[in-house]
């Protein structure tokens, strides 16, 4: 397979000997959406700027289809990059912006206003091609960003927060944008952002990052339901963890004995052996509410819970439970409005799961 980007085993570390980005490996396939996520200040800007080459590489290298890349400068390098306020010249018109990336790389006359014309078409801006950013809405200054990183054909798009300063309902209508123009260009994108669901929607892998580290190298459904690590548990979706102690094992299902009780998960994959301290994750999705303890009993053995619904939220056509629990733990629960109708706050629950629903990973990951 043909890779767009290769980084290898890529790190940074400061002068003052603070660690930004651990040493770590990456692949990625021609047309490839990849999204970095993680908390502020886990390193995910940082590999973004040194794939850029806006910030020096400590070690490692950065190949892209095969050429290292290292020593060039960014203006240098097959890439172009979109940031978080757009960088857009406000004395410039709509078209003065976009072909400024073409000036630079020498593309002059007719062949400029050929590529100029064909992407301002593509993305919808020929009617306002002669007005100033000043006059734009949000949309169309994400837009003409777009149309400025695409018309000088780079092979890797890198995207720093692009949506972040644009409204919900707008943020929303440019992530499906994005995504079929990316579709439609098939130009590999790389892209940062704080919102899950949003690499969720748009990503096919994605990576999550904490402290310099990348925690687990996924697509969005098997990192959403498949988490490896406790910190990739917490930091996405909702999930109920439960620690404690794997009992026994049967093929992929593994006993694990915690202070509720013992409960039955996947190990998907993981090699833990008998008395391994371990940390039972349950996606809020997979946790089923009833009434009646012996339909719990009846559907999943000895895979439920018995809690109260401490709180009923309805937003749009989702409903969130929180219940608490025999030792006071609270666990989320949300699901379609209409399947719990008869679950009302300080309700007496009962929450079930298919053990091929949950997780089981080792504790302290």
């Amino acid at each position: 397979m043909s890779h767009d980007l290769e980084l290898i085993r890529v790190g940074k570390t400061y002068d003052n000997g603070t660690l930004a980005v651990s040493e770590f490996d990456l692949e990625v396939a021609r047309g490839e959406f990849i999204a970095f996520v993680g908390p502020s200040g886990c390193g995910k800007t940082t590999t973004l700027r040194m794939i850029a080459g806006f910030e020096t590489i400590t070690t490692g290298e950065v190949r892209i289809r095969g050429r290292r890349v290292n020593e060039l400068p960014p203006e240098r390098r097959p890439t172009s990059t979109i940031f978080q306020n757009f960088a857009l010249f406000p004395h410039l018109t709509v078209r003065r912006n976009v072909e400024y990336g073409l000036a630079v790389k020498g593309v002059k006359g007719a062949e400029r206003r050929r590529k100029v014309d064909d992407i301002l078409g593509k993305l919808g801006l020929s009617d306002i091609a002669e007005r100033r950013p000043e006059g734009l809405s949000g949309g169309q200054r994400q837009r003409v960003a777009l149309a400025r990183s695409l018309v000088v054909e780079p092979e890797i798009l890198l995207l720093d927060e692009p949506l972040g300063a644009l409204d919900a309902n707008l943020r929303k209508s440019i992530q499906h944008e994005l995504k079929l123009l990316q579709r439609n260009l098939g130009i590999t994108f790389i892209f940062v952002t704080h919102a899950q669901a949003e690499a969720l929607v748009l990503s096919d892998r994605m990576i999550v990052m904490n402290r310099g580290r990348v925690e687990q190298i996924s697509r969005p459904y098997e990192l959403y339901t498949r988490p490896r690590t406790g910190f990739v548990a917490r930091f996405i979706g909702r999930n109920t963890i439960l620690p404690g102690r794997l009992k026994e094992t049967s093929g992929e299902i593994a006993g694990v004995e915690t202070a509720l009780g013992t409960f039955q998960g996947s190990l998907h994959g993981a090699r833990l052996g008998a008395g391994a301290s371990v940390e039972l994750v349950i996606p809020s999705e997979a946790l089923d509410v009833d009434l009646g303890e012996n339909d719990q009993r009846a559907r999943y053995g000895g895979n439920w819970l018995a809690g109260e619904v401490t709180s009923r939220e309805v937003v749009g056509h989702t409903v969130y439970f929180a219940i608490r629990l025999a030792d006071g733990s609270v666990l989320s629960v949300e699901s379609h409005v209409g399947k719990y109708e008869g679950v009302s706050r300080s309700s007496k629950a009962h929450i079930g799961w298919a053990a091929a629903e949950a997780t089981v990973i080792a504790q302290g990951q």
